[in-house]
């Protein structure tokens, strides 16, 4: 039998994730340095990048914060705590280049598949930053 840790994940837990990850999105999605620096990242530079991403959201919630994930609810193998955690660290960072017209802005000479590849990276990048927030404003709300 399962036993599921004493404080389960709640919506309110997501809401948490949510402000932290938008918080500490928002000045990393308008920077310029960001975008310029996703222009001039390779393929292998973005995926080392995604898997910090994966590595940091897991440590802050599963190793620094004490929990285990064998105890939370998952969904198909994933504890949901963590696949709410990765979908607020990027999508923060999606929603707010697309509020802002990031991509447009600082990418405006390139082509469209070149803009999209582009912006894919620097949404890695920003959320190296999200996620920390969200993690953190999980943790310690």
């Amino acid at each position: 039998m399962r036993r599921f840790s004493r404080r389960p994940f709640r919506i309110a837990d997501s809401a948490q994730q949510i402000v932290g990850g938008f918080l500490l999105a928002g000045p990393f999605v308008v920077t310029e340095e960001v975008w310029v620096l996703a222009e001039n990242m390779s393929t292998v530079q973005t995926l080392v990048t995604v898997m910090i991403v994966f590595g940091v959201g897991y440590a802050a919630l599963y190793k620094a914060a004490g929990r285990d994930p064998d105890d939370e609810f998952d969904v198909g193998g994933i504890p949901a705590r963590f696949l709410s955690l990765m979908l607020v660290a990027y999508g923060a960072v999606i929603v707010l280049a697309l509020a802002f017209g990031a991509p447009g802005t600082f990418l405006a000479a390139l082509s469209g598949l070149e803009r999209l590849v582009v912006t894919a990276k620097a949404i890695a990048v920003g959320s190296v930053f999200s996620v920390v927030g969200a993690a953190t404003a999980d943790s310690v709300f």
